[in-house]
């Protein structure tokens, strides 16, 4: 039976709890969140976890370790000093053994049950006093818990709405892109495209694109199947998918929507993502209705960014790198030392192999079956893009409107627009946020496809009668039952921001100061999420079935996404060191 409360954090605790988190932007925080949850449900110490993507062997600047290359260390323990013990590094004597892999490492799924840490995983702690974690599919337990468990619920909320904030750089630059957006006194809108590789792939959403696109896509798919995380057929019909709702909006889609919406031309529109797949190409529709496409590299100066990244040790030479242009004088100097008189004519010059054919993450599909090892180059662009998300992410959660091009896939992995979207809905339950449903509009966007650019009247409403609703309260309760089953954080009501305990309730607990303190200052639920939440409420069995099968897992870290497999232990010996070369 796993204890409702537990106590107020000592350092008399069951021992420690280190951790590795791989993956971009959106699994690191919600990673972040459930280790959080975890430490405090073990009753263990937690070392800041350190981020793969930005460990100092991606060759990130030396003035950063891989947690504060993100976020700011020192408010991240003061936040959560009541709940949860959280230490920069392990003691001397521990740092040793850990090197010496000494201590039980596990890899939990990203849905591992409460029970499973209670059952399996604490007694290996109390006996250790220090266990890894390896978390590299976006969390480490599951986004819903019982509702027993609310606390827990709520300390994930206080760890990814107030612990959990940016460095200082970071945080001054995000606001200063806010004001120069607002310079002109006008709103803008937030937009995430959602096109990613990984995304498309997963869902396979191919032939949405053209050429080489689709041949990196699908390469990317045969990846995820080879891997467990995919269970269906390499070729799917990526219209259907579009038609159920499992693919991305295109730019082009959205555009036409926001203008049946009314946005005006001259609308500032800010484009979030580090990663749009396809490029530039994908979005010149856009540009061509909304002129005022912006992203950070327009408002921001070269300098402002090179000063956010740090000093950086420089890359080798590229041998691709062209030679310098030679003056008129040296060229004249050289013909001059070139000998005698009459010469023979060159042989004509070879085709020039431009950068773009030789380097980047699609130049190698013309000359080999195997995807090449990331470039120096390209593992430092890696720490760089979650600079950028982290820009993204404080610039589309204050905009005055925000539109995601896609969110809650269904497979519970954390993304972008929808931990966007929960941080409006928790900080400013008003916004304007759409939340489209992407199979309703493919209907609509289908019904008119001859004329998208001259739809009738009745199309016009019928798009802002949908994208209206969206904004409403009644929408809001519709999507919280419907994204229960989906990531909590990004649609975290009512367990963050208000409660379904009656006041009465709250003040016969007052004599337990912990339970007390946990809903002090929250409202009571209106009754429309009250019934929201009866329709979806998790079900309580008695004995919550564990599943501790035991797969292997690449060199990569990649999990099997199945359903199937919740954690895998691994000896104290083995593959460590190469999952973290800055040991």
């Amino acid at each position: 039976m796993i204890s409702l409360l537990v106590s107020v954090p000592n350092t008399q605790n069951n021992g420690f709890i280190y951790a590795k988190i791989f993956g971009g932007f959106e699994k690191i925080r919600n990673s972040i969140c459930d280790l959080v949850a975890v430490a405090r449900l073990l009753n263990a110490t937690l070392v800041i976890p350190e981020i793969q993507e930005s460990i100092r062997s991606k060759g990130i600047s030396s003035k950063f370790k891989s947690f504060s290359y993100i976020y700011n260390e020192e408010q991240f323990i003061a936040a959560l000093a009541n709940d949860v013990i959280i230490v920069k590094d392990l003691p001397p004597n521990h740092k040793e053994a850990r090197r010496q892999k000494q201590f039980p490492t596990f890899r939990p799924h990203h849905s591992a049950s409460p029970s499973f840490y209670m059952i399996d995983v604490l007694s290996k702690l109390k006996k250790a006093k220090v266990i890894g974690l390896i978390v590299s599919d976006g969390g480490c337990l599951q986004p819903n818990l019982p509702q027993s468990l609310g606390e827990y619920q709520r300390l994930r909320c206080r760890v990814a709405f107030h612990a959990l904030h940016f460095r200082s750089e970071i945080e001054a630059l995000g606001r200063l892109i806010v004001e120069r957006l607002r310079d002109s006194g006008q709103p803008y809108l937030a937009y995430h495209p959602g096109l990613k590789r990984d995304t498309l792939a997963y869902h396979g959403c191919a032939e949405l694109f053209q050429d080489i696109h689709s041949e990196l896509i699908q390469y990317r798919r045969k990846q995820l199947i080879k891997q467990g995380i995919v269970n269906e057929e390499l070729n799917v019909d990526s219209y259907s998918q579009k038609g159920n709702g499992s693919c991305p909006l295109m730019p082009e889609e959205v555009g036409l929507l926001l203008r049946a919406m009314g946005y005006p031309s001259r609308t500032r529109i800010y484009m979030a993502g580090s990663e749009t797949f396809g490029g530039q190409r994908v979005l010149i529709p856009l540009r061509a209705m909304y002129a005022y496409l912006v992203d950070l590299t327009s408002l921001c100066s070269k300098d402002e960014l090179i000063n956010l990244i740090g000093p950086e040790t420089p890359l080798p030479p590229d041998p691709l790198e062209s030679l310098p242009a030679k003056s008129v004088k040296q060229q004249k100097e050289e013909w001059n030392k070139a000998g005698p008189r009459p010469r023979p004519l060159p042989p004509p010059p070879d085709r020039p192999i431009y950068r773009h054919e030789k380097e980047g993450w699609y130049g190698w599909v013309a000359e080999s079956d195997t995807e090449p090892n990331p470039s120096p180059s390209d593992l430092r662009e890696q720490a760089h893009r979650l600079l950028w998300d982290a820009l993204d992410y404080i610039v589309s959660v204050e905009s005055d409107a925000f539109f995601p091009g896609f969110d809650n896939d269904g497979s519970q992995w954390p993304d972008f627009s929808g931990l966007v979207m929960g941080h409006r809905l928790y900080e400013m339950a008003s916004s304007r946020t759409f939340r489209p449903n992407r199979k309703y509009l493919a209907e609509l966007l289908n019904s008119t496809s001859a004329h998208l650019y001259y739809p009738p009247h009745n199309w016009t409403l019928s798009v802002k009668e949908h994208l209206n609703k969206s904004l409403a309260e009644e929408g809001l309760g519709q999507e919280f039952h419907l994204a229960k089953p989906k990531s909590f954080l990004s649609h975290p009501i009512p367990e963050c921001s208000c409660t379904t305990l009656k006041t009465t309730e709250v003040l016969r607990s007052a004599k337990d100061s912990s339970f007390h303190l946990l809903y002090e200052g929250q409202d009571e639920c209106p009754k429309w999420m009250e019934q929201s939440l009866a329709k979806s409420k998790v079900q309580e069995g008695s004995g919550e079935e564990i599943e501790t099968q035991e797969d292997e897992m690449d060199s990569e870290g990649q999990l099997d996404l199945d359903g199937r497999n919740e954690t895998n232990a691994i000896p104290s010996s083995e593959q460590d060191e190469e999952m973290d070369p800055d040991d």
